[in-house]
């Protein structure tokens, strides 16, 4: 038997054919058209395994969230677990920084990640946190991590003082001595551990609710 032109279509075909077009264009790719030309099939062929555009997004959410690790926070301590979860968070976006502008655009659904979310809520509450501020809590270091993959996707440095060492001799100073900067553990890196540890030390509701 010959076989087909093209790969057979399916839900998890589609969804993967879109993480790779959104990871070269950015949310351009995530177009039905696009994905469909990617295939070699009609657009409508797409609606058949698929109900719409938002389904397809969803699907990619899944794709990049089930390498986030979230069993430390079952596991471990509060803070070794939120730690370990981080990175993993962290490391699961590395290799998709395009995807997510496009993420954050609509509200996630996807079983997945609900889980790890569900396993967050209990570790939080665990240590006492209130229903109510779960999701803030967990805002903040979903906040904190993406804006740490997307750190990792732009130039080592964003700032450049030079020229101006004069009017700002300080920042100047700080500037300089990341000249010889280690390839091996980059700014970006060295960001994110210091921005971590600061959020876990104070990642108890005692520290809070007090105020």
């Amino acid at each position: 038997m010959a076989r087909p032109p093209h790969p057979l279509l399916s839900r998890d075909l589609i969804a993967r054919t879109a993480l790779d077009l959104i990871d070269r264009e950015g949310s351009d790719g995530a177009s039905v058209r696009r994905i469909a030309a990617k295939l070699g099939v009609n657009p409508t062929s797409l609606y058949n395994h698929v109900p719409n555009r938002a389904a397809i997004i969803e699907d990619v959410r899944a794709i990049v969230s089930a390498n986030i690790d979230s069993r430390p926070l079952r596991r471990d301590s509060w803070e070794d677990g939120l730690r370990a979860w981080a990175r993993s968070y962290r490391a699961a976006f590395a290799g998709h920084p395009r995807a997510i502008p496009l993420l954050m655009t609509t509200r996630a659904s996807a079983p997945v990640l609900l889980a790890e979310y569900e396993d967050f809520t209990l570790a939080a509450e665990a240590v006492g946190w209130m229903s109510r501020d779960v999701l803030p809590l967990l805002t903040a270091f979903e906040s904190f991590i993406l804006g740490s993959v997307l750190d990792m996707s732009g130039p080592t440095v964003v700032f450049d003082p030079t020229g101006q060492e004069e009017q700002f001799p300080r920042f100047a100073a700080a500037f300089s001595s990341l000249e010889h900067e280690d390839q091996t553990d980059p700014v970006a890196s060295r960001a994110f551990e210091l921005g971590l540890s600061m959020l876990v030390s104070s990642a108890r509701p005692e520290h809070h609710h007090a105020r």
